[in-house]
């Protein structure tokens, strides 16, 4: 009983050969997803701007996992590449079955030595479009189109959308401040950042109902902070905003992701979950 219960289990969560395309999978998380999708039997696709490294990813990934995987360069603000992919990928796999947003810009705005540009007074237009453009258009494009090559399927399949603890709550300006700076030069979390993970929420809830009688699901996943060389300063700072009192590690995601890809979510639609340590219970 023990073992046919454990077998159902590994069934549930299994991705059993299920193409999954992965935006920004270059990235810290974005890399961290594409190896729960292939540890579970799943064939990723690897989408990045970088087309050396998707391929190398992808070999990385194959050798390692001993799943097909596939590389492509693909800039998800230009429709164009995003259509091509979508037939080169139904070419080689004749499916597709999920696919997860999370491509997005570095929020980070390089100051000069006058004006701290992240600020909202001081924030560039050129660079509000360059953050919408990859983060929520992008997002939109791609659902568009491979959202739509999933609703074909006789199963449909699975949607998510990396949003952030911060599409559900205002950042925390404090976290950022400096000693020693001046008012015009404080630094702040982008207002790009908020609009595009706020914006995702929007866009999973659309998505939810607009392919539902085809079997799609779409679902957000609502991230808090990564560890990833922050100052002691930051970190001293962040922990007494979060009850766990600590920053994710970067593969503390991976669970949440396979359930929400996997058949063991399969009632699991329009949610909006937060994974951050409670931060946003507060």
């Amino acid at each position: 009983m023990i073992k046919s219960n454990t077998k159902q289990l590994h069934n549930l969560f299994h991705l059993n050969k299920k193409v999954i395309i992965v935006t920004g999978a270059l990235g810290l998380l974005g890399q961290k997803h594409v190896e729960v999708i292939a540890q579970n039997g799943g064939i990723p696709i690897i989408l990045d701007i970088d087309e050396r490294k998707v391929r190398l990813a992808a070999k990385k990934i194959e050798q390692k996992y001993h799943v097909p995987a596939l590389g492509l360069k693909v800039d998800i603000t230009d429709e164009k590449m995003i259509i091509e992919s979508c037939n080169k990928i139904i070419k080689q796999y004749r499916h597709i079955d999920g696919l997860v947003n999370n491509a997005a810009n570095n929020p980070k705005v390089e100051e000069n030595k006058d004006i701290n540009f992240s600020k909202l007074e001081n924030f560039p237009i050129e660079i509000w479009n360059k953050d919408i453009a990859v983060g929520l258009t992008g997002a939109w494009l791609c659902s568009k189109h491979y959202g739509s090559a999933i609703a074909k399927n006789k199963k449909g399949g699975s949607i998510v959308n990396i949003s952030s603890d911060l599409g559900l709550i205002s950042p925390d300006q404090r976290l950022y401040m400096k000693h020693n700076e001046t008012e015009q030069n404080r630094s702040v979390k982008p207002v790009t950042y908020s609009v595009v993970k706020s914006g995702l929420i929007g866009l999973t809830k659309y998505l939810s109902t607009y392919w539902v009688d085809k079997g799609v699901r779409c679902n957000a996943m609502c991230p808090g902070g990564v560890e990833n060389g922050q100052s002691d300063e930051f970190l001293d700072k962040i922990k007494t905003r979060i009850p766990m009192g600590r920053l994710a590690k970067s593969h503390e995601y991976q669970g949440t992701l396979l359930w929400m890809l996997s058949d063991a979510s399969s009632y699991l639609n329009g949610a909006v979950v937060p994974v951050d340590g409670g931060r946003t219970a507060w």
